[in-house]
């Protein structure tokens, strides 16, 4: 009985415990709403009174005006160039809008041209420098741009890039840095980016590489660059062979290149060591493109990579960004009209790069004549996926993949080389149902009579009739 009664008595005690704490929870909580919208309120009709009464060249509007005139970017370029008077250096290119490939559309196929099923597969594979003994055969039209180890990247996201090009049949791109064999080894189609650096003809790199990159240019960079003293330190300072006390310069002309009339030696010389690999040359795409092109050609280059001015960079100043090349669009079209008008478009590869990041251009592009697409904000930002709680909210994303980043080995190499494989795999397969859209089976099947024109501007630069005239 004594045990019934004290059962009775804690249990009543409990139920009194939980009932006054609901009655204090919300007695708490609707006294602090009303206190808290109160308050809120009367910050806001302080703030809204100051705005409203305070002088114009007195009042935080007047900060409106001048972002309205320029851009949050712009004031905070003007506030890191007033902090120390160098040179800044911006990541991943510019942030104007340009012309691209929103005013191109498919045509796609319903009664004239019939559709094809999801049964039927697509032809993706592309061979790149097709006159080299040795010419470089992807299974799908995306690569890995050039992002170099610590000139730009860390191990851990060399890595995770190349393991993702492995899965997905593809092939991913040294960049500027020294070589790096555990990269090469993991990468299942290696391209070594020969540079303008001390380090950039590696015979590792060109040995073991399955295509060369000359690299003369890029979208977002052009000429010379100096790393200061001891801005690049541990293994890739080793790697690269530089002073940790001394200014690396790098020359803004391939070494031995002297005039335009060198190139055609340089080539040469440099076949001798490709032992059959396709040779590329990657440039800038600029208002004199042709005559550009033309010293290609003349050159003799299997491949040529070309990078409108939406291309990026782990760190180019604004003006570089901003200010030179063409965009993307307008490259492609124009050197693929040159190269077909002088009698070279089956001899030489053309490889497409900045800007591109969804599955649509991408397409768009290989109709307009591009044989493949680099890709380097889209692998950039999937190697992060699921893993940007690892430093968000106190600092950018790219922390966890730069070489100079304290932060760099919490990135998981198997976790992003999957989110980069499976960004490009699902990529490729919105363009293989594009293909099938289109009533075809492979990407060599694609010309610019797949497409129309929203504008007169688009028709005219691309050759393609606008969607309001088209006639057969």
């Amino acid at each position: 009985m004594l045990l019934k009664t004290a059962l009775l008595v804690v249990a009543l005690s409990a139920l009194g415990a939980f009932i006054a704490g609901v009655v204090l929870f919300c007695l708490f909580f609707f006294v602090g709403k009303r206190l808290f919208r109160t308050v809120v309120q009367r910050l806001f009709g302080l703030v809204m009174e100051r705005l409203l009464q305070d002088k114009y060249h007195e009042n935080l509007m007047e900060l409106w005006s001048a972002v309205r005139r320029t851009s949050v970017q712009t004031i905070l370029e003007i506030g890191l160039r007033a902090e120390e008077g160098k040179l800044i250096r911006r990541p991943l290119g510019s942030a104007k809008t340009l012309p691209h490939y929103d005013t191109l559309m498919f045509i796609g196929a319903q009664m004239a041209r019939l559709p094809k099923d999801a049964s039927i597969p697509i032809d993706m594979k592309v061979t790149l420098g097709t006159k080299a003994e040795k010419p470089l055969q992807i299974d799908i039209p995306l690569m890995i741009s050039g992002m170099g180890y610590g000139v730009g990247l860390s191990e851990e996201a060399k890595r995770a890039l190349a393991r993702a090009a492995k899965q997905v049949g593809t092939a991913t791109n040294s960049g500027e840095g020294p070589f790096l064999q555990i990269e090469c080894e993991e990468a299942g189609k290696y391209i070594w980016q020969i540079g303008r650096s001390s380090w950039g003809h590696s015979p590792q790199g060109i040995a073991a590489a399955d295509m060369l990159e000359v690299q003369m240019g890029q979208g977002a960079s052009l000429g010379y660059k100096t790393h200061e003293p001891n801005s690049v330190k541990g293994k890739a300072q080793k790697l690269m062979g530089i002073s940790p006390v001394e200014s690396v310069v790098i020359p803004a002309v391939i070494p031995g290149i002297k005039s335009p009339w060198d190139w055609p030696k340089y080539v040469s010389d440099l076949r001798s060591e490709a032992a059959g690999k396709p040779i590329a040359i990657k440039i800038m795409a600029t208002g004199v493109l042709e005559r550009d092109l033309a010293v290609c050609l003349e050159a003799g280059f299997d491949v040529v990579v070309l990078d409108g001015c939406q291309g990026g960079s782990s760190g180019a100043t604004p003006l570089l960004c901003d200010d030179l090349g063409i965009p993307s669009l307008l490259a492609l079209v124009r050197a693929e009209r040159f190269l077909r008008e002088q009698g070279a478009r089956k001899e030489v590869s053309l490889v497409v790069a900045g800007g591109y990041a969804t599955p649509g251009e991408c397409l768009k592009a290989i109709a307009l004549g591009a044989d493949a697409i680099y890709l380097g904000t889209v692998p950039l930002f999937a190697l992060v996926h699921r893993q940007i709680h690892k430093i968000l909210p106190w600092e950018p994303l790219t922390q966890l993949v730069y070489y100079d980043s304290p932060y760099k080995q919490r990135l998981d190499i198997p976790l992003a080389s999957k989110s980069v494989a499976n960004v490009l795999k699902s990529m490729v397969l919105e363009m293989e149902e594009g293909v099938r859209a289109l009533g075809k089976t492979a990407l060599s099947e694609l010309g610019p009579n797949d497409l129309v024109a929203m504008d007169e501007w688009t028709a005219e630069v691309t050759g393609v009739k606008r969607a309001d005239t088209w006639q057969e």
